[in-house]
């Protein structure tokens, strides 16, 4: 009978909002018998609240002298297995989210009604997490630096409690990625709006533990990670699809600690890097370097290589630069000193002994740090290559040397780093190191020179390295030639010689392969490509590689299939860009902007040796039809065609093609389709010259 008497009332009328507070307040007991009539009201009271925020004012007045609020409360409190919260918070994140004044929102956070809704006991079963979780962020963006107050209870000077921050963080590892998402942006809403007193709360514990929870959650997936870079039941393809989908989780979370130390509060700040210090870095690093005991449960060198690098990369920090390069270069520093005092030099002590006074500041006073000063460190230069980060820049795994290069690189070209580390490290500033003392050098201008070695000896490598590990030794190798601004010495400039010789050999190999006509474009198409790649800074170069090059130790023939055999040739040209270019950046000191070498007559020169035009022939062309087998083909789009089938065969490559008879020429066919036939070894039987055989 109500809902007639509805329809001669006008809906967006306070008098129709009265009628329908009176109605729910009518209802003592909430059950599956009167829950639609519940959830109709309220949609009704959201619409009409919502109405008069922005149209009647008289309406949301009403709104607020009657404590319509409490009304939700309450039928909260007296629902009986009806399974009206979700309903009610559907409607609440509606009405709050459509809240446009600020007089609206202030009062909506007052009196207490939406700290008591969320702090309701609800049985978080099917979708009522969801709803709950979409509710909290609601409230959360609408909050700036005058409501979140009214959110509080504070007591005195401090705030004890924060119900939308603490409920919120229940829920803060859900296996929903969905419901996760919304308390981050839930949680970087209320860090962008706090003060000193909300910072105070959150930062201090037991609610500061958020954040140790979050690194240790983040130290689990990198544990996970490295099980899957040692995985071997997996096949190539599939474990790199593992290791992708795996690091993107991994550099979603990273992104969160950015997030987080991107609010600029020095006392946030401090907590998140303090933990990312204590429970990640620092447990990763000193037993790497060989600073710390080792408790048994380490990452690999080379996860643990990844882990520290894509951190910077993706956190970064005056305070994670530093922390980081100074307990990767303090053991040296400390050799440094050494070194000097048997030198007996007045001078050359007082300039160590400031240096070390000045690193003391920058390197971090942790536990696990004052054990690195006190280790037994290295005094000579051939224990100091078996020591420490050098330990795995002379590895003879070229991916744990790669991984430990890179991170090296990742800490010089970063801007917040401290002139003194970055000095250090000796790459940018390496000119202004040897010229101040040279009885300090820096890290990797005193081993310059065997660095080099060990990359072009990679290079030169016979059997070959994998073509993933020779093409990002060429991007270190790149980055140093520049970097150094000075030549090969003869026998480095020897072994380039010789690695690009090897290139050379295996560009020819191709030439003689099924696919050497297409080489011409694919060198003009990957060397911009390949220019780009080499030309990539450090920051921005994804560590992911680190990863792969562990799984591609030595080359392989691989598979014989044309496909394969098209990778491989694609591979042999980008090898050979590379050498192509570190010339250039020995002789001219820059990268070579356009391809000058013309391929057209060396592919003129390789297609002479063929018997015929069949050799060179591609799709269009005109072929001779005299060994050709004529046969009739159906085809899906274009019907049923006389085709002559014509095989060439030369050494351990072969291809088919199939031509169609030229309109006006007899003994001439236009190549319709071409099959290469890579690795069968095929040939031309002798009795039957049109029979190809493998």
């Amino acid at each position: 009978m109500w809902r007639s008497l509805w329809r001669s009332i006008d809906r967006f009328s306070l008098q129709y909002f009265k009628y329908v507070i009176n109605e729910l307040r009518q209802i003592k007991v909430v059950d599956w018998h009167n829950r639609e009539l519940v959830i109709d009201l309220l949609q009704s009271i959201v619409e009409l609240v919502t109405y008069g925020d922005r149209q009647d004012p008289l309406i949301f007045e009403y709104f607020m002298e009657y404590q319509v609020l409490a009304e939700f409360v309450r039928v909260l409190k007296i629902s009986k297995n009806s399974r009206i919260e979700a309903p009610l918070l559907q409607y609440l994140s509606i009405m709050i989210q459509n809240m446009n004044s600020d007089h609206s929102i202030y009062y909506c956070f007052s009196n207490d009604y939406i700290n008591n809704i969320i702090g309701h006991k609800f049985e978080f079963g099917g979708d009522i997490a969801l709803y709950y979780v979409s509710f909290l962020r609601a409230v959360s963006n609408k909050l700036n630096k005058d409501t979140v107050c009214l959110l509080l209870k504070v007591y005195g000077d401090s705030v004890v409690s924060f119900p939308l921050y603490d409920e919120a963080l229940r829920f803060a590892h859900h296996g929903e990625k969905m419901i996760q998402t919304a308390i981050r942006a839930l949680t970087l809403s209320i860090y962008n709006v706090s003060d000193d007193m909300v910072y105070q709360y959150i930062t201090t514990p037991p609610v500061s533990k958020y954040f140790s929870d979050l690194v240790s959650s983040l130290s689990k997936q990198f544990f996970h990670l490295d099980a899957l870079v040692h995985a071997t039941e997996m096949r190539t393809n599939q474990k790199r699809k593992e290791l992708l989908l795996e690091t993107d989780k991994i550099v979603d979370d990273l992104y969160y600690f950015n997030d987080m130390l991107g609010v600029g509060q020095s006392r946030l700040s401090t907590v998140v890097i303090e933990n990312l210090l204590r429970i990640l870095i620092f447990p990763i690093l000193l037993p790497l370097l060989q600073l710390g005991q080792s408790n048994g449960s380490n990452l690999s060198a080379v996860t643990s290589f990844y882990t520290v690098s894509r951190l910077l990369q993706v956190i970064g920090g005056k305070g994670m630069f530093n922390s980081v390069a100074g307990v990767i270069l303090y053991p040296y520093m400390t050799s440094s000193v050494r070194d000097a005092i048997e030198r007996d030099s007045t001078e050359s002590i007082s300039h160590a002994k400031s240096i070390l006074s000045e690193m003391g500041k920058v390197v971090s006073s942790s536990p696990e740090t004052e054990k690195a000063e006190n280790s037994s460190l290295p005094r000579d230069t051939v224990s100091n290559k078996r020591s420490g980060i050098l330990a795995h820049v002379f590895s003879d795994n070229p991916s744990l040397s790669l991984a430990s290069l890179f991170l090296l690189f990742i800490l010089e070209e970063a801007k917040d780093l401290h002139p003194l580390l970055a000095q250090m490290i000796g790459l940018n500033g390496m000119q202004n190191m040897i010229a101040v003392d040279g009885n300090i050098g820096n890290l990797l201008v005193k081993y310059m020179d065997q660095i080099l070695n060990a990359l072009l000896k990679v290079l030169a490598s016979q059997p070959p390295f994998s073509i993933l590990i020779q093409w990002h030794t060429g991007w270190f190798l790149r980055k140093l030639l520049i970097l150094q601004g000075k030549g090969l010495g003869d026998h480095n400039f020897e072994l380039l010689n010789t690695s690009y010789q090897q290139s050379c050999e295996c560009l020819q190999k191709e030439l003689d392969g099924c696919w050497f006509d297409h080489i011409p474009e694919v060198l003009r198409n990957e060397w911009p490509n390949c220019k780009a790649a080499l030309e990539e800074s450090s920051q921005c170069k994804d560590p992911f590689f680190v990863l792969e090059l562990d799984d591609s130790q030595q080359a392989t023939d691989g598979d014989a299939t044309s496909y394969f055999a098209w990778k491989r040739m694609v591979e042999t040209v980008k090898v050979f860009i590379l050498h192509l270019q570190l010339k250039s950046c020995i002789f001219k000191g820059e990268l070579l902007q356009e391809l000058l070498l013309n391929m057209s007559s060396v592919i003129a020169d390789s297609s002479k040796t063929h018997a015929s035009d069949i050799a060179s022939a591609s799709f269009g062309s005109e072929v001779s039809l005299g060994l050709g087998i004529p046969c009739t083909i159906a085809f899906s789009n274009a019907g049923i065609r006389d085709i002559y089938l014509i095989p060439k065969a030369r050494e351990t490559t072969g291809k088919v093609l199939l031509a169609e008879k030229h309109p006006f020429r007899s003994q001439r066919g236009v190549v319709l389709a071409i099959g290469p036939l890579a690795g069968l070894n095929p040939k031309v039987d002798e009795d039957h010259p049109t029979w190809l055989l493998r």
